[in-house]
């Protein structure tokens, strides 16, 4: 039989027919083991772990079959418990496979302390980045007579007045005396005198 015949024969189409079904048939066993061994399908969505404790986090991921690390803690935020996550990664709904580490941030116990610094005589506007950039908040305002208009004078908390170095506890509002530029400055050496009295007449000789 020649070639020609042979390619165009019904034993050739079967040949080639059943060959195709034997890769068909391999490549989906191939695939069935792939997606078996890579657990893929079987994926888990990652919980919102958001306030809750470093114990809560455990039981709840043992549940789920995932893992976590506790990276660090981060500066207190009041709109967090004590010791609660703030932070983790994958975020919440995030798809990952059993075993999956989840890492975490947990909220300080408190504010920390920062020292105050030195405000005297800096317009407001340059006292208040200042301010925040130490996590504190400028508070009440209020103004006295001075040259300088909107030049901090005095820093005060709850009351009483803070020098330079001073501790306040983070987010604490710092209320600040600032000069209302309506003070006139008068020279001593002009003043008039109000405490003289006019010289008395001398009396005349008795004749």
């Amino acid at each position: 039989m020649s070639l020609r015949k042979y390619l165009t024969s019904r034993v050739f189409f079967l040949q080639v027919l059943s060959a195709a079904a034997i890769i068909a048939v391999l490549g989906y066993l191939f695939m069935h083991w792939l997606t078996f061994t890579t657990d893929h399908g079987h994926e888990i969505a990652v919980p919102d772990l958001s306030k809750l404790t470093e114990e809560q986090v455990e039981e709840k991921l043992d549940e789920l079959d995932l893992d976590y690390v506790l990276l660090d803690s981060v500066d207190y935020r009041s709109e967090f418990p004590k010791f609660s996550v703030v932070e983790q990664d994958p975020l919440p709904g995030t798809k990952v496979k059993e075993g999956r580490k989840i890492y975490i941030k947990i909220n300080a116990s408190g504010f920390s302390s920062v020292r105050i610094p030195d405000l005297i005589e800096k317009t407001y506007r340059e006292a208040v980045p200042t301010l925040k950039a130490l996590g504190l908040e400028p508070g009440t305002i209020t103004y006295i007579p001075n040259l300088g208009k909107d030049m901090v004078l005095e820093m005060r908390y709850k009351g009483r007045n803070l020098k330079v170095g001073d501790r306040v506890l983070k987010a604490s509002k710092i209320d600040l005396v600032l000069g209302d530029g309506k003070a006139t400055y008068v020279d001593d050496s002009q003043a008039t005198d109000s405490l003289a009295t006019p010289d008395a007449e001398t009396p005349k000789d008795e004749q």
